[in-house]
């Protein structure tokens, strides 16, 4: 995915499609902090997996374009931003809780997820 360029996409695949909309590097992570409480633009800079500050940028412009977040001001002066999840985008914490419980099983080096993630639920 370039910039908010929409384009079709490559067939009628679910999982094609997905992986079009989330299947970046940066996406699932970018989610996992929101799942996680993280909502400004500092504290995404401050993962352990250190996204670049134009690869956020360019990452939430492309989830608010899908409609997986919500841009809205905290601050005017200077005007500063908070996103947030939609539906659509909560409706994703299944699926990352799911690749954790993957990860864990067949990946030992990976990091246990807190029980607080694991155990949230779709409200």
């Amino acid at each position: 995915m370039t910039g908010s360029i929409r384009r079709e996409p490559r067939s009628g695949c679910p999982i094609t499609t997905a992986l079009e909309l989330v299947g970046d590097r940066w996406t699932l992570v970018i989610l996992r902090d929101m799942l996680n409480g993280k909502a400004r633009f500092s504290e995404f800079l401050n993962a352990p997996e250190r996204i670049t500050t134009n690869v956020l940028t360019d990452r939430l412009v492309q989830m608010e374009a899908a409609g997986l977040v919500r841009k809205t001001p905290y601050q005017m002066r200077p005007k500063r931003y908070e996103y947030l999840l939609t539906k659509k985008g909560l409706a994703l914490l299944p699926v990352l809780q799911e690749i954790c419980r993957w990860a864990n099983r067949f990946m030992p080096e990976t990091w246990t997820p807190p029980p607080s993630f694991m155990q949230r639920k779709i409200g």
